[in-house]
């Protein structure tokens, strides 16, 4: 069976994607980057990570899944010489889940004040 998860975004039509799609006992999660509900992004890039992580969590919950059972995540940034701001925003969130970890330098984003994006897959054991 297979469920899809909208955010609302105009985008997800435009480009024909979803915020989330779960598969059996798995969820994939879109690229999301820390946008506010306006489209507006402000902060550092630990700040960034952490909004986009916590708009995740959301993501997670909603789809019966939390950052426990996340097995794999992908971080995007735009400047990997503060890959540690990045980095400490996901060691906060994820503590002892410690999924499987990407982190990736990347063009900038359509928008520049954008700093990163992060992708998750969870499953359930």
């Amino acid at each position: 069976m297979r469920e899809l998860f909208s955010s609302g975004s105009e985008w997800e039509h435009k480009m024909g994607y979803s915020r989330a799609v779960k598969v059996g006992e798995t969820l994939y999660i879109s690229a999301t980057s820390a946008a506010a509900a306006d489209g507006s992004t402000t902060g550092d890039l630990y700040e960034q990570t952490r909004f986009a992580l916590e708009k995740l969590g959301s993501v997670l919950e909603e789809s019966g899944f939390s950052y426990a059972d996340v097995v794999q995540s992908k971080v995007y940034v735009t400047d990997i010489s503060q890959w540690e701001l990045a980095g400490r925003a996901h060691g906060e969130v994820f503590g002892e889940v410690r999924p499987a970890l990407s982190l990736l330098h990347v063009l900038p984003f359509l928008d520049p004040t954008m700093l990163v994006e992060v992708e998750l897959v969870a499953t359930k054991a």
